[in-house]
């Protein structure tokens, strides 16, 4: 379980082709993100994600959220995109907004109890953006064991997962993109999918580091729950 700083650039190198390749094999791999550190998953091996799962002691009811490259992607995965979900990706990606949508049915993956959901985010730091353009959509959920407090630094991570992780990208410490927020509490999420009915709101289902005025401000107070 080789840790590297991704500051310099010979770790970075070997760090994201080891990443590379442990992703492929279907292990796990600690990345920084814009919020707290995350352990990532090949979204499409549902042995993959079973593993995520166990490292962090959760069961098939906690389904990790996925992690895209781009805003295009977020077509190729969910079923249908109301236009106030576009307006809050255009405000909030690449950021800390996660947002939980139909997934298409034709998928071919497994990421445990969704009830044909996907919660999709597409985050704002390098080292996992350029990751993801390499490897395509991750399952990724914080760097923790459930019910500990998510990590900010590789080195929590690494105290949490220990060897359950094959590698893991070192990139200091994460959390300080935005000012005045818990920097613990991760990305807001938003269930959509009420929005695909007529008088359907959206609801804040975990309250992050977007606050919720600006969710409201977004999308319309008659539209959020």
């Amino acid at each position: 379980m080789p840790t590297f700083d991704t500051a310099n650039p010979a770790e970075l190198l070997s760090g994201m082709r080891l990443a590379r390749a442990a992703i492929g094999r279907g292990e796990l791999v600690v990345i920084p993100t814009d919020t707290v550190y995350g352990v990532a998953a090949d979204a499409f091996s549902p042995a993959a994600v079973q593993r995520l799962l166990d490292a962090k002691g959760r069961d098939r009811t906690a389904p990790p959220p996925v992690l895209v490259p781009g805003i295009p992607t977020l077509d190729a995965l969910a079923d249908s995109v109301p236009d106030e979900v576009r307006a809050l990706v255009a405000e909030f990606w690449p950021g800390g907004l996660t947002i939980i949508l139909r997934a298409r049915p034709t998928l071919d993956w497994d990421l445990g109890d969704t009830r044909g959901t996907v919660a999709l985010r597409m985050p704002s730091d390098t080292i996992a953006l350029e990751l993801l353009a390499e490897t395509g959509p991750l399952a990724v959920s914080s760097a923790n064991r459930t019910s500990e407090p998510a990590a900010l630094t590789a080195a929590e991570a690494e105290a949490m997962l220990g060897e359950s992780v094959e590698v893991y990208l070192d990139a200091g410490p994460v959390g300080a993109a935005y000012p005045g927020a818990d920097e613990r509490s991760g990305s807001t999420i938003v269930d959509a999918t009420g929005l695909d009915s007529p008088n359907g709101r959206l609801r804040v289902v975990r309250h992050g580091v977007i606050p919720d005025a600006e969710i409201v401000r977004v999308v319309g107070a008659d539209r959020c729950a």
